[in-house]
């Protein structure tokens, strides 16, 4: 619904426009109301709704994803004490007082409300750009470090759509410059395709049931934490019901161990859910059905050779036992459900249409024999449900509204609804969204089972798996994935995602926080003698973070003997000036050498001397016994090819060299890490702590986090 927003020229409503931007919602702006007058939403209905607050409100209602004005109830509740407090900013007295509050607030948080950006947030942004040259200054001070953090994220991910704005109407002396006659035009450009559609067919407010359907095969991965995803932004949307459903119809590959894992992965992804149910449970009330089937003549007893039935299904050749009497289906039949030798050889398969273009409709099969014992009820059953058969039974069983599928399952929507037909059951409406493929990755549980089993990886945690677990260990945070895959949204267009836009993200959320440290390569380092350097070693306590005073504090040793990285001495020539960082200049006398390799330098401190002329800016480590023995571990892809074709073979891809550890010795602070904590070593990189300080003789092992650039192979 597009709309006019009428507002006076002494007081444009900077957030109500920069929400709609951010929002993708359609707006025209007039700048023709009387000085003083309240901003006003003008539809073309002839409806009017007045004041920000209630405009930002409608705009979170109408923007393309549910989570604009919070997750849930409590989240909403929050947005709307955020909004009454953003006006405080505008009061001179006040301001300070505010920055100070919200900057202590953000100390631990990403967004003010939740995990992801909410109109409150551009409340809050649009007052304090909007303030002009008193809030540049204090942005460019230490004062406030989170707040400007804060500021400088949203800034850094919404600036193309946000600053054009602040400039038109807020220009270089505040926000009585008058608005720049391009902003006369639609605010709204037009719609991005890849966020989130919100129109589901035929869904009522109240009335939608959606669920997550995995099988309990595997761990969860990047490409079902999309489809996770997708199932909770729709059951918000609508005010309605999310079940988490484990699809367990296979014996064979599930286990109470990937139950588990699924819920916790799902658990961290923030997905709340009303119910957990078992496709499992259904198991009486679905042989029921396939024996009803069966004496309907709707179903029969194949006992077929596998390979010969997938030919005949090929060919559209009815199987010789497609005519068999109900009598004869019945006998087999119990067979099957006894898991005699005669019946281990049948299956049961829908009676449909075998010369049908869509082979999904060529008699498919709904029962099989298994006599692997079952997760969850042992050695009852002999037969098994396929997933074709199960599960638009069990969605209609369950009242699911709504069921959500990738693209790749199109051919078997036909299939789906020509089931539901013959069991008589309501109708389940089917929502396609294209399926999460990453360049050089593979998502098969199968594929990825295969890694597991053949000791390629350590586990289904490997920090090489994109498993929500593995991804997460290697670096990732929560926030940074779902903002990625929410980015996605339920588009239908087939793409091929690069990871680099997932670590960008990532590095946006880590860099404003995380602590920084040193580390030299332990085997390609040098040492630097100081000739005036202290005699006796002292120690200064600096900042871990220098714009970030939540980051704590780090204690740093001042030597006359330091470690240089190799590659920083390699680059010094002799008489040159440098800059030893947090220390000051320094001045080379001597450069020792064997065989063409720096072994040693010799210089003098020179304190005095300026850090603006200096080339070289290198980093360093006092050479004491407390230094902290290093593990640097980089990864490379599983796979060599950024993207397998159908009829190509993972197996003829495999990367030779998917991991690489490089020892090094990190500053003696590095004893206090803990697992999962996240850092930067300088001008090295982002690194995740997996494996905390325990001894001397064992390394403390970091895992490289990817910060969005292409990488070099290991190769």
């Amino acid at each position: 619904m597009e709309a006019k927003i009428a507002f006076s020229q002494d007081s444009p409503p900077i957030s109500i426009i920069c929400a709609a931007k951010v929002a993708d919602v359609p707006l025209t702006t007039d700048p023709g109301l009387p000085v003083g007058s309240a901003p006003t939403l003008q539809f073309g209905s002839g409806d009017l709704l007045h004041g920000v607050n209630p405009i930002l409100h409608f705009i979170a209602r109408a923007a393309s994803f549910s989570s604009f004005s919070g997750q849930n109830a409590i989240e909403f509740g929050h947005v709307v004490e955020w909004l009454e407090y953003a006006p405080t900013f505008l009061s001179g007295s006040e301001f300070e007082n505010a920055c100070s509050f919200v900057d202590g607030y953000l100390g631990s948080r990403t967004f003010l409300v939740g995990h992801g950006l909410t109109i409150a947030d551009l409340a809050v942004w649009s007052n304090l750009a909007g303030i002009g040259q008193r809030w540049d200054s204090l942005r460019k001070s230490k004062k406030f470090q989170n707040l400007v953090r804060w500021f400088n994220s949203i800034d850094a991910e919404y600036g193309d759509k946000l600053n054009p704005i602040v400039v038109a109407y807020v220009g270089k002396r505040g926000i009585g410059k008058s608005p720049a006659p391009s902003l006369k035009e639609k605010v709204h450009d037009s719609k991005d395709p890849s966020a989130p559609e919100v129109d589901l067919p035929g869904a009522k407010v109240g009335q939608v049931c959606v669920r997550f359907a995995p099988e309990p095969s595997g761990y969860l991965h990047i490409g079902h934490a999309k489809a996770a995803l997708l199932n909770k932004y729709f059951a918000e949307r609508y005010q309605g019901r999310l079940i988490v459903r484990f699809d367990d119809t296979n014996p064979s590959k599930e286990s109470n161990e990937f139950v588990e894992n699924l819920l916790n992965d799902i658990e961290t992804l923030g997905i709340k859910y009303d119910a957990v149910t078992y496709t499992s449970d259904y198991f009486p009330k679905l042989m029921e059905m396939a024996e009803s089937l069966i004496k309907q003549g709707k179903a029969y007893v194949d006992d077929t050779p596998k390979e010969q039935m997938r030919s005949e299904r090929m060919d559209g050749v009815e199987s010789r036992c497609r005519n068999s009497t109900v009598e004869e289906n019945l006998s087999l039949w119990k067979e099957m459900v006894n898991g005699t030798t005669r019946g281990m050889q049948c299956c049961v398969r829908g009676k449909l249409d075998m010369q049908d273009p869509n082979k999904s409709l060529r008699d498919p099969v709904y029962y099989r024999c298994n006599t692997d014992p079952h997760h969850r009820v042992g050695s009852k059953y002999k037969i098994y449900p396929t997933y074709d058969f199960a599960c638009p039974f069990v969605d209609a069983l369950e009242g699911v509204t709504h069921a959500l599928r990738s693209s790749e399952y199109h051919d078997r929507n036909a299939q789906y609804y020509r089931i539901l037909q013959d069991m008589g059951m309501r109708r389940v409406e089917i929502y396609e969204f294209s399926r999460l493929n990453m360049v050089y990755t593979l998502l098969s549980k199968r594929k990825l089972l295969w890694f597991v089993q053949n000791k390629k990886v350590e586990d289904w945690t490997d920090p090489r798996f994109p498993t929500v677990q593995g991804i997460v260990r290697r670096g990732l945070k929560v926030e940074a994935l779902i903002q990625f895959i929410l980015q996605q949204g339920a588009s239908k267009n087939l793409n091929l995602m690069e990871w680099d836009k997932l670590w960008t993200i990532n590095k946006k959320i880590i860099d404003p926080v995380c602590a920084r440290h040193t580390a030299v390569l332990k085997d390609q380092c040098v040492i630097f003698t100081l000739t005036n350097g202290p005699e006796k070693p002292f120690v200064r306590i600096l900042p871990r973070h220098k714009k970030y005073e939540g980051a704590g504090k780090k204690a740093t040793t001042f030597t006359n003997r330091i470690w240089l990285d190799l590659t920083d001495a390699s680059a010094i020539s002799k008489g040159e000036e440098v800059t030893l960082m947090d220390w000051g200049n320094a001045i080379i006398k001597e450069i020792k050498m064997e065989n063409g390799v720096v072994t040693e330098l010799i210089g003098e401190l020179h304190l005095e001397g300026s850090v603006k002329t200096t080339k070289l800016k290198v980093t360093w480590l006092a050479d004491i016994a407390e230094l902290v023995p290093l593990s640097l571990v980089e990864f490379d892809y599983l796979i060599s090819k950024k993207k397998l074709e159908e009829d190509e073979d993972f197996l003829d891809n495999l990367n030779p060299c998917t991991r690489r550890e490089t020892p090094a010795l990190g500053d003696s602070n590095m004893r206090n890490l803990k697992r999962g904590e996240i850092i930067q070593l300088e001008r090295k990189g982002y690194y995740r702590c997996d494996a905390p300080f325990i001894r001397s003789s064992k390394p403390v092992v970091l895992f490289a986090i990817p910060d969005g650039r292409q990488q070099a192979s290991l190769n």
